[in-house]
């Protein structure tokens, strides 16, 4: 599934690994450039018997393409050989370095251009009145000082406080600056104040030294203060590249990345599950599977896996198109894709009449294969990680359409970001065409792939999938006896399979018990046999009771027949298949004794 959900039949062939040697790609280009000169000759030579002649080269082959000898490696660490060995612990390396580095994180999203071109726009509005408002405050800048006499006076008071710390007289001097300018015009008087002052001449060199102690000790204060301020501004500087330093160290703490519920790295079982399938998709290559990975994980985050799985997307129509039923005779789960549906033109139109609509159905499809994988796999080393996909490929739709193009995209997207989740890939109901056209194909596959490919033709295809497939576990429509609802049987109760040969007759005996119901249904495929039934005592001269009148079941008749019958003494139901025609017929029969109380 991982690698098909296309609606068309050509797209079935682009499931591709990685493509074959130049040589014989080169080749097989030619041969596809011949396909259809070569197609058109064959389709008129053979335009009458093309059917029998089909039909004859698939008894030939069994009805048979592709090898489907493909079987699936251990999960298992300790079965692995040492290289693989090698490469997986190195790509757990690889995985760990790029989680440290945020190589699985998507980069921030730029700018859209119009927001920029506003930006920049605004940027140089604000940038011109900034301008005019610097211009307009520098002269007011440089008067400052001038108006704010206080703070220009406690620079120089500063100033002069240390120097008096050190010379005395610079330090008065420079303590009776500030005061001497205003009375410098008045020079008598000052002169006569001088003369007064004369024998306070101590108290006043007190005086300035207790102004010129205060002020140096106001100094070394202030000094200390700053000293102690800057401590402080230091040690919140530390504080905060501390702070700036533990976010950093959280950042460089790698989140945890998931996969289908599976972390890419720690102690988990399943991670090396995941990884192997990464690992085997590029052959063991471990710098391509690491790219391959890398690009799986940025591509579910932007196409918003996590929310698609909730979102509302189906159409009650497209549950006929691709559905899981059952599982085959290993217990992969197993994905049918019903393509010839889309004949409904209306249901065609609903599904890719616009982009919008075809936009809908990719992300229908990508969604139906992630809830699949979440509730039908486990990833464990021992358990099932893969899928079986059938395609059905009656009445499909043409190879032109309004699906290519989503189909190409899917096929790309299931290749590049699912890789190793198909066991088993059948084809059913092949046309004889197909199988041509596959062989042309054939060369752009590798061996891995076509190992996994089965194809059938219509005659052949519900014995194809009975070899993989149980036919409890294969609906109705293709040959199988699974319906849903069934009042009578569940798919855990087994069917027994029967080849009646040519003009031959097969019987069937159900041993039964007194005082009990026998329930049963048979199938045979493609029918044009007779068929009856009846009870045979186990009682020496009991009657027999015919329960099925014999008669011819045309192909057709209802696909299975049922059957039922009370039991009064013990005995058995005999079940009579005729088959009159010159091929073998497969025969599928079950049965079921209810008790008394069950059957009432």
């Amino acid at each position: 599934m991982a690698e098909e959900p296309q609606p068309e039949a050509a797209a079935t062939e682009v499931v591709v690994i990685e493509k074959a040697p130049a040589p014989a790609e080169a080749e097989a280009e030619k041969k596809v450039e011949e396909a259809p000169a070569v197609a058109a000759a064959e389709g008129e030579a053979r335009e009458e018997k093309k059917d029998e002649e089909a039909a004859a080269a698939a008894e030939d082959a069994g009805g048979m393409e592709g090898t489907g000898t493909f079987k699936e490696e251990s999960n298992l660490v300790e079965d692995l050989p040492d290289p693989e060995k090698k490469a997986l612990d190195e790509f757990k390396e690889m995985i760990a370095a790029a989680l440290a580095a945020g190589e699985f994180n998507l980069p921030p999203p730029p700018p859209p251009p119009k927001a920029k071109a506003e930006a920049a726009a605004e940027e140089a509005k604000t940038e011109e009145p900034a301008k005019e408002e610097t211009k307009a405050e520098d002269p007011a800048k440089d008067d400052e000082p001038a108006k704010e006499e206080p703070k220009a006076e406690e620079e120089p008071k500063a100033e002069a406080a240390e120097e008096a710390a050190t010379e005395e007289p610079k330090a008065e001097e420079a303590s009776v600056e500030p005061k001497a300018e205003e009375p410098a015009k008045e020079e008598p008087k000052a002169e006569a104040a001088a003369e007064e002052a004369k024998p306070a001449e101590p108290e006043q060199e007190e005086k300035t030294v207790v102004v010129t102690e205060e002020a140096a000790t106001k100094t070394v204060e202030a000094i200390e203060e700053t000293v102690v301020s800057a401590e402080p501004a230091a040690a919140a500087s530390a504080s905060e590249e501390a702070a700036a330093a533990e976010p950093e160290a959280q950042v460089a703490a790698p989140e945890p990345v998931l996969i289908w519920g599976v972390p890419l790295v720690g102690d988990d079982e399943r991670t090396d599950t995941v990884l192997l399938k990464f690992l085997r998709a590029r052959e063991f290559k471990v710098k391509e599977a690491m790219a391959m990975l890398k690009s799986a994980v940025l591509w579910r985050k932007r196409f918003g896996i996590e929310s698609l799985l909730d979102a509302d997307l189906s159409l009650p129509e497209l549950d006929n198109v691709v559905f899981y039923r059952g599982a085959d005779r290993e217990g992969h789960p197993v994905c049918y894709n019903v393509y010839g549906e889309f004949q409904d033109r209306e249901l065609y139109e609903k599904a890719f009449g616009d982009e919008e609509k075809r936009e809908r159905f990719l992300k229908w499809r990508i969604q139906l294969l992630e809830r699949g994988i979440l509730s039908q796999l486990d990833f464990s080393p021992s358990g099932i990680c893969s899928m079986v996909q059938v395609t059905d490929l009656k009445n499909s739709p043409p190879l032109l359409g309004k699906h290519r193009n989503v189909t190409r995209q899917a096929v790309a997207l299931l290749q590049d970001n699912y890789p190793e989740f198909i066991a088993k890939k059948l084809f059913i109901n092949v046309p004889w065409w197909y199988l041509a056209a596959n062989k042309m194909m054939s060369p752009f596959l590798t061996q891995r792939t076509k190992s996994k490919f089965i194809f059938a033709s219509p005659a052949k295809s519900a014995e194809t999938l009975f070899r993989y497939i149980p036919p409890e576990q294969v609906p109705v429509q293709f040959g199988g006896l699974f319906k849903e609802d069934d009042p009578e049987f569940i798919t855990s109760d087994a069917v027994t399979e029967i080849t009646v040969k040519a003009s031959s007759k097969e019987t069937i005996e159900i041993p039964v018990t007194e005082n009990s119901t026998i329930v049963w249904e048979l199938r045979v495929l493609g029918w044009e046999v007779s068929y009856g039934a009846e009870f045979t005592p186990d009682a020496e001269g009991g009657y027999t009771v015919i329960v099925q009148k014999t008669r011819k079941v045309p192909a057709n008749e209802e696909p299975i027949m049922k059957g039922s019958f009370k039991v009064g003494e013990p005995g058995k139901i005999v079940l009579t298949i005729n088959n009159a025609a010159s091929k073998k017929k497969k025969l599928l029969y079950r049965s079921k004794v209810k008790s008394a109380s069950d059957s009432v």
